[in-house]
């Protein structure tokens, strides 16, 4: 997709407006693993999610490439809303966001906090989005997609910080909503020339991206009901799976126990917060730890904003 002057270049723009994000070894990781675990903290960034990166440069190409825009709209579960409203209103436009019934309290009042207007439509993302392209056209506003070569390139400015603190990786595990996460660290292990493994890692109960890679066609699911939110898309997206049905080496399904599990593990082992997709990743490695024990491993930590009642539930056992 990219070389790697170009995922430079985009680095350089996030960095104006963030500093990277840490990655740290945990032992207690370890030792529940049996492997050696390096966790990527996106749920450090100025939003608590992964996305933020993306935000940043869309909104760049938008200024460049589109001088008369006044507003953007899109659909979002929460944290792909948040990056775009924060990069919007910073650059002078009106943001609004469509989200689905139900949404997550927390994240909607984000999106409200860094200047959005918040719309509610229809049962799943896969609805909102149609929503957001109708408001498009009859407010005209420009309508971000879900994913984008702009977004994908401010995304992989994590795996390029990831990959330069742990060349050796043997394998990264991504959780994979839209796409952007695992196509931006496909982007930064291409252009740097890398051998590391990329495993997706998807919700059992929305399996499309899953499906789609296994049986080399696009693949819908006809629900989402998952409480891994990032994670709930019926209908993967066209364009990521071109990349990631090359680039991934496998798809790995968790359900929302083993979710449940990877939060409280998380928080146990290294005192940080994970929403549902950003535990998604540890939730696939404890799946699969017989087969990576004694490798070294990237767990990508995609974002922590989960809200307090859930996450007061999952600590306490409850499924």
């Amino acid at each position: 997709m990219f070389g790697k002057n170009d995922l430079i270049e985009a680095a350089s723009l996030v960095y104006r407006h963030m500093p990277p994000t840490p990655q740290y070894s945990w032992p207690l990781l370890d030792e529940c693993t049996g492997a050696t675990v390096i966790v990527k903290h996106e749920n450090h960034t100025p939003t608590g999610a992964f996305k933020v990166r993306g935000g940043i440069t869309f909104l760049d190409w938008v200024k460049r490439t589109q001088p008369g825009v006044q507003g953007i709209v899109t659909a979002t579960r929460g944290n792909h809303g948040q990056s775009q409203a924060r990069a919007a209103t910073a650059a002078g436009l009106r943001a609004t966001i469509v989200v689905p019934h139900g949404n997550s309290p927390g994240k909607n009042a984000a999106m409200r906090a860094f200047g959005a207007d918040v719309v509610t439509f229809g049962a799943d993302f896969d609805a909102a989005r149609g929503a957001a392209a109708r408001l498009a056209s009859s407010e005209n506003l420009f309508p971000v997609p879900p994913f984008h070569r702009e977004i994908v390139r401010g995304v992989a400015s994590y795996a390029l910080e990831l990959f330069a603190a742990a060349t050796d990786l043997d394998t990264v595990y991504v959780p994979v909503g839209c796409g952007s996460g695992i196509c931006g660290v496909i982007a930064a292990r291409d252009a740097l020339g890398l051998r590391t493994k990329v495993v997706g890692v998807v919700s059992t109960e929305a399996a499309g991206a899953k499906l789609s890679f296994e049986s080399g066609r696009l693949t819908a699911t006809d629900s989402a009901d998952t409480i891994a939110d990032g994670l709930a898309v019926r209908t993967p997206v066209e364009e990521a799976f071109a990349i990631y049905a090359r680039g991934a080496d496998r798809i790995v399904a968790v359900s929302d126990d083993e979710v449940r599990e990877a939060i409280r593990i998380l928080f146990t082992a290294t005192h940080n917060m994970a929403e549902g997709a950003g535990a998604a990743a540890l939730a696939a490695l404890l799946q699969e730890k017989e087969k990576m024990r004694g490798r070294k491993v990237g767990v990508v930590l995609s974002g922590g904003n989960i809200d307090a009642p859930l996450l007061a539930d999952i600590l306490q056992g409850a499924a």
